[in-house]
């Protein structure tokens, strides 16, 4: 089932960037383990996934602990910046990062441990009051405070649209994403260059 699963989506994605003219290849597809047992997940493994997707930190620890170095791991809930030091020192990637206060404690964690922590800044596009993230007229101004942390790298920027039936509905949410992504790469595309993440 989960093989089948894993075929479809793919089969999707490449369906996707053929109808846009994309290559599948610059498509990462993430698995999301919440729920899923350590068997599910090396099933998920077997099948040449390696990139999985955890939206809380303590349940990522455990998994961590049974799957190791087999899997690059991306926090994709909300962190707390209490959490910072677990996050950091299991997870590749983190794609909710939309505070100063929360940037700099990543790359203070981080920098104790000799690593570059790889992060996305989550952006509120639907301004939602249940979501977290910046609102995208502050986006800038955010990025340029928290550019200078030697501890972290900027790879992109996220947004989680509302949950609805009709897809067509989001895409201004997504669109306006990339507008954003657009107006940071035209101000400073050296610093950042966010065009393989959006």
């Amino acid at each position: 089932m989960i093989a089948e699963n894993i075929r479809s989506v793919t089969r999707r994605i490449a369906k996707c960037c053929e109808k846009i003219g994309r290559s599948p290849e610059g498509v990462k597809l993430v698995c999301v383990t919440k729920t899923a047992s350590i068997e599910e997940i090396t099933e998920v493994l077997n099948c040449g996934l390696s990139s999985l997707g955890e939206n809380r930190v303590q349940d990522a620890l455990s998994k961590y602990a049974a799957i190791r170095n087999n899997a690059e791991w991306h926090l994709i809930g909300h962190l707390q910046t209490n959490k910072a030091k677990d996050a950091v020192s299991i997870f590749s990637l983190i794609h909710s990062v939309d505070s100063t206060r929360l940037a700099k404690e990543i790359d203070e964690e981080a920098g104790s441990i000799g690593k570059v922590q790889d992060i996305l800044i989550q952006v509120n596009t639907s301004g939602e009051k249940s979501k977290f993230g910046i609102e995208p007229a502050a986006a800038i101004d955010f990025i340029k405070d928290i550019v200078v942390y030697p501890n972290i790298s900027i790879k992109g920027l996220m947004t989680i649209a509302p949950e609805v039936e009709d897809p067509e509905t989001v895409r201004p949410y997504f669109r306006a994403l990339k507008e954003l992504r657009d107006k940071i790469n035209n101000l400073q595309p050296t610093t950042y260059n966010f065009s393989q993440w959006v």
